[in-house]
Order: C-alpha cells, then structure tokens, then sequence
C-alpha cells in the first residue's frame, strides 16, 4: 500500500488507461477521483472495479477543457479530503485527418481538450501541491508526439505539446518537492485503437520490437511507480510505453 493516505485525481479516468491507472492506484492505497465527462455508467464501472481491488474513490464529472469548472472541482475534494496529492492527465480526444481537409474547429477543440485541458488540471492541483510541498504529476502523451504520424497532425501537434509543459513545469515546481512526469504510450488495446482492422493490426505489431500492442495495465503500472516514493527522484522526463516502436 505504497499509496496509502494519497488523494489522487485520473482525468479520463472512465474507460482505457484511465481506467487502468485509476484502479492500480487504488489498489496501492490511494483514494481515487475518477473524472469523466458523459459516460456515468463507464465510470461508476470503473469505481465497481477500485472497490474489488480493495480501494476506494468517487466519480468526479467535469470537462477539462472548462477552466472555471476544475477549479471548482478540485476545490470541492480538498474540502473533501484536506488534500491533493497526485494527478494525471490522461483525459483525451483524437480527430484524425490530413492537414488539407481539417476543419478549424476541429483543430481547435482537439487543442482545448489535449493540451489546454492537461494546463487547466495542473494549474488547479499546484497551488495545493505547493502549500503541501508534496505532489505528483503525470501527463499522458504519446509515441505520435515525437516521432509524428500522417493524418494526425493536430493530435500529434497537442501530444508533443505535453512533452514541453511537462518539462518546463518540472522545472518550476521541483524546489516544492514536486515531480511532474510524461508517460508516452505507443499502441494500446483501447477504443482508440478498436478501429483498426487485422490488417492494420498485423502491420502495426511488424513495426513494434515486442510484436504485440500494448496494455491499459502497461501503462498503469508505470504510473503506478512514478507517483510513489520509489521514484522521487525523477521529474521532467518521458518515460515510453511503446514496446520499442520508438527508440
């Protein structure tokens, strides 16, 4: 129970590795805050699953990409448990399409989700962090930030964009004890990757070292480690979660 006592917050914490992580998280202790923003049945099935391992948390609605609506939010569990102690940002959209075709405001609404989301959660959590000169940050990006993909410019553009604000904010927080992270999953079994067909998956697992897609729990457990005392020792980094797809 490496976790015991903790306060943590999984935004996109319904389904996939949200899921995953709001679990693990569970089982080593932590109090768990499940975020979502439309799909209440998934997320009360997520907590169902925190309280077979042991653990215990609440589901927690709110958009991330609404400033107003994560202050408020965060504001209510520190009243509620005095504390926040860890968060991840896994909360995500992905709107595919070449750069020609793509319409403006589906480049701006994949921005305000991906990356202005992952800002709203952090600037939220931090002022408490700091008071409490304790906290840990994990941003969920991904293999597409830093090595791109066609057709998912705007996606790999708000991915690559985590990377930056998660170095620089390791940086501005370190001296209050505060270790900010990015995991960088490559291909997961998650509804994000469900569309592909076995075609695509069979070229998809030729291209990775390890020949198989990832898992939720993959990505769980590295999570998992870098929000515990284990792992104090290391803050602005991207830790990849890809199998060897990129090196």
């Amino acid at each position: 129970m490496r976790l015991s006592g903790k306060i943590a917050l999984i935004t996109g914490g319904s389904r996939g590795i949200g899921r995953a992580v709001a679990v693990k998280l569970a089982e080593d202790g932590a109090f768990v805050y499940i975020n979502y923003l439309r799909n209440e049945s998934a997320a009360l099935e997520t907590l169902r699953m925190v309280k077979k391992v042991g653990g215990d948390g609440k589901i927690n609605p709110f958009d991330v990409s609404n400033f107003e609506a994560i202050r408020a939010s965060v504001r209510d569990m520190v009243r509620e448990k005095g504390r926040v102690d860890i968060l991840i940002n896994n909360a995500g959209i992905s709107l595919d399409g070449l750069m020609a075709r793509m319409r403006e405001e589906d480049f701006d609404c994949l921005i305000n989700t991906n990356l202005k989301g992952v800002f709203n959660c952090c600037q939220a959590v931090t002022r408490y962090m700091m008071k409490q000169r304790w906290g840990r940050i994990v941003n969920i990006t991904s293999v597409v930030a830093e090595a791109g993909n066609a057709g998912q410019v705007a996606y790999s553009a708000s991915k690559a964009g985590i990377i930056g604000l998660s170095k620089s904010l390791a940086r501005e927080l370190g001296g209050r004890n505060i270790c900010v992270n990015a995991v960088s999953p490559g291909f997961i079994e998650t509804d994000m990757t469900a569309f592909l067909s076995d075609k695509e998956r069979q070229k998809v697992r030729n291209q990775i070292p390890l020949t198989r897609l990832g898992t939720p729990g993959d990505v769980a457990g590295v999570c998992a480690f870098l929000v515990s005392e284990e792992a104090s020792y290391i803050t602005g980094q991207v830790i990849r979660v890809n199998g060897g797809l990129y090196m």
